[in-house]
């Protein structure tokens, strides 16, 4: 009798121990009440049951008893990473450890067009959202000096792409990635150049690609404008670009250029002096860097913009001033250049 009994209470004790163990488990697997994504802070020093009792706390996780369990039968330190997570519906406890072991955090992107400047760069990064602003009331000098480049203009050398950061990072991290992309590449195309250029160093070769960069957008003529900017640097000639201006004549320009802009001795205005600027005036990509050092052979001397975002392309100055009248004197109604529409240039006048 007794051994029946002993047998009948092991048998319960074990199905009791049974059933446990399975809604232990339902409990580690099932997931968590949540109707939609939601992004949660993990600081840095937190463990993953510190961060499941605040998910208890808000009604997202029911009981915690299978979670302490098992953490303390299998000994698991649940080595977590501090930063921000995105919970999605469907995810358990045990994937959420996972997730936060993984290291998996939200991401953020911030995106820096070919052709601004290094002011609308730092116009983009005081505006990213979760990016600390580190160098918000920094000096452009103090910025060159914590990249290595104390005493030399930012202009130009940070590459324009799309960054990928998290919360918590710095401005000072995006930047310091710009650039050192921006020198790699310029050591890359530097070593591949062609040769003769009428260039000293490959700072001069950054200055003519931010050059080439604001005079096109269509991609077919970067090799044609930096032949005809390189024919004319060889020759003597100034270069006589509109965007040195623009550059030159900083938060004055407001959508047009007069004949008095384009005489006015700036040290960017290419109309007054000879050579390239002392700097860079944009933030150039790949493809204008690569022409800059590759530029298309050729006879011609001038161009012009014809309205649709091209431009024609004239040897000799009676053949330019024939351009001039028929695409900018006489311009369509739809006519645009590069840059953007919102900052197309009028003819100058007085």
């Amino acid at each position: 009798m007794i051994k029946k009994l002993f047998f009948a209470f092991s048998l319960a004790l074990f199905l009791l121990i049974g059933l446990a163990a399975v809604w232990g488990w339902q409990q580690l697997h099932q997931p968590l009440q949540l109707d939609t994504s939601r992004n949660i802070d993990v600081p840095a020093g937190r463990g993953f049951m510190q961060v499941a009792q605040q998910l208890e706390r808000e009604g997202l996780v029911q009981h915690l008893l299978p979670l302490r369990l098992w953490l303390r039968l299998t000994q698991d330190p649940a080595a977590i990473r501090a930063g921000e997570y995105r919970l999605e519906p469907g995810l358990s406890l045990m994937e959420l450890k996972s997730l936060l072991e993984s290291g998996q955090v939200v991401q953020y992107s911030l995106t820096i067009p070919e052709g601004r400047t290094f002011n609308d760069f730092r116009a983009r990064l005081a505006a990213a959202p979760y990016l600390e602003p580190l160098t918000a009331e920094w000096t452009e000098a103090e910025i060159m000096a914590a990249l290595g480049q104390p005493d030399q203009p930012a202009e130009g050398w940070f590459f324009p792409s799309t960054y990928v950061y998290h919360k918590g990072m710095r401005d000072l991290d995006i930047l310091r990635q710009a650039h050192q992309r921006m020198q790699r590449l310029l050591e890359t195309v530097w070593a591949e150049r062609q040769e003769p250029l009428p260039y000293a160093s490959p700072y001069e070769a950054l200055i003519m690609a931010s050059i080439i960069e604001r005079e096109t957008g269509a991609p077919h003529e970067r090799r044609d404008i930096a032949g005809v900017f390189v024919r004319r640097l060889e020759r003597g000639m100034r270069l006589q670009t509109d965007p040195t201006v623009i550059y030159g004549m900083g938060d004055r320009y407001q959508g047009r250029i007069t004949r008095r802009d384009l005489r006015e001795p700036t040290p960017w205005n290419t109309y007054v002096i000879h050579g390239l600027p002392p700097t860079p005036i944009a933030l150039p990509g790949e493809a204008a860097l690569r022409a800059s050092v590759d530029p298309a052979p050729g006879e011609t001397y001038y161009f012009v913009a014809r309205g649709d975002g091209t431009h024609h392309f004239s040897r000799t100055l009676q053949e330019h001033n024939r351009a001039v009248r028929q695409y900018q004197l006489n311009r369509r109604e739809d006519y645009r250049s590069w840059p953007a529409p919102a900052n197309t240039e009028t003819p100058a006048d007085d």
